[in-house]
């Protein structure tokens, strides 16, 4: 999605009006002008709640919030959407929508777990569907989760071939499966580089084996995650991959106070295009299909086609991927886009090998 695109999306914010007052959260549900695309009207009312990073997070609230605009304005539904303050309004806002006349309630990000849980059991007659958690496993619950290991592997194998220092890093919000399987991957594919190429590029901030590393402790931009960034510049690493919303922008700032010549690598969306600010830093992006599953999910729900079995995006099925190189195109070895199709395919037919305790793949 190009910067323009997705201001447009994210301007249809504006038009929303307020539904409810909703006790304890950042702002009551909104609703959307689900006709201008001139589809049929509905009475099917698809409903989303963010977590702490928000929807304007250039990240998976944002991606998640675009596809469930896009499939309400197909169907000419009026969707009602909740921003999350923190994390002690999850439960107050779903309670709220299910009040609401929600049919669909997408809730986003794995923090976002224990309380579309407890929701879904207590209003069984509305559907849920949980991006970025496969947790829960109620009849009126689907899953949309992604091995983004798979898509890491590939710009671990990036970056290890860019890095002019010979050390990389990445770090996280918290420690959730959904952002340690994108460490996991990564760091991993900086070792299939070194055995590919009998090099010796070094990960820090993330440690495969012992499955410790550096986090933030959440999901906003800040002083900490600027910290956390400058730790991995301070050991040497050229090339960082944050792994948690928002807390990439802070990591862009320790950057630039730096003035060393180091890139990043986005998480989720291809962040280039969704941070023209920023665009300028970013080598490529782990790209998670989170737009147009939600947008699937949503439709699928509204014709009356829910079901509680798991979307899983991979490369196989397009579902995980990363992004171009962009600026970058001319700076990265000559034959690194061969050698990436490459393993690509070998992680499609199983000859390469790429796992993660942290997958959510059941």
């Amino acid at each position: 999605m190009t910067t323009t695109a997705r201001k447009a999306v994210l301007s249809g914010i504006a038009l929303f009006g307020t539904a409810a007052i909703l006790a304890g959260c950042a702002s009551a549900p909104e609703e959307a002008d689900g006709g201008s695309s001139g589809a049929a009207s509905s009475d099917f009312v698809p409903c989303m709640v963010s977590d702490a990073g928000g929807f304007d997070d250039k990240s998976f609230n944002q991606l998640g919030f675009e596809g469930l605009t896009e499939a309400a304005e197909a169907i000419g539904a009026t969707p009602k959407t909740v921003e999350s303050a923190d994390e002690t309004v999850y439960d107050a806002n779903l309670t709220n929508l299910a009040s609401e006349g929600c049919n669909l309630i997408v809730t986003v990000g794995f923090a976002l777990s224990d309380a579309t849980g407890t929701a879904a059991a207590a209003n069984p007659d509305i559907d849920y569907a949980t991006i970025d958690d496969a947790a829960n496993d109620a009849d009126n619950v689907r899953p949309i989760t992604f091995n983004t290991s798979e898509a890491a592997f590939l710009a671990g194998y990036a970056a290890a071939s860019f890095s002019k220092t010979g050390t990389v890093g990445t770090f996280g919000g918290m420690q959730f499966p959904t952002v340690t399987i994108f460490m996991d991957g990564f760091a991993d594919g900086v070792e299939y580089y070194n055995e590919q190429k009998d090099a010796d590029v070094k990960t820090v901030g993330w440690d495969v084996a012992s499955q410790t590393g550096t986090f933030t402790g959440g999901f906003e931009a800040g002083t900490v995650a600027k910290q956390s960034a400058q730790t991995l510049i301070e050991q040497g690493a050229d090339v960082i991959l944050p792994v948690g919303g928002p807390i990439y922008q802070s990591a862009a700032e320790a950057i630039r106070d730096s003035g060393d010549e180091i890139v990043l690598i986005g998480a989720d969306s291809d962040t280039y295009e969704t941070d023209s600010a920023n665009s300028d830093l970013f080598l490529t992006s782990v790209l998670k299909g989170i737009k147009q599953a939600t947008d699937d999910v949503v439709s699928q729900a509204a014709d009356g086609e829910f079901t509680n079995e798991p979307y899983v995006g991979t490369l196989e099925n397009e579902g995980v991927g990363i992004a171009p190189f962009h600026d970058y195109e001319d700076q990265v070895d000559a034959g690194l886009q061969g050698e990436l199709d490459e393993i690509e395919a070998g992680i499609i037919d199983g000859s390469i090998t790429v796992e993660s305790p942290s997958a959510l793949t059941e």
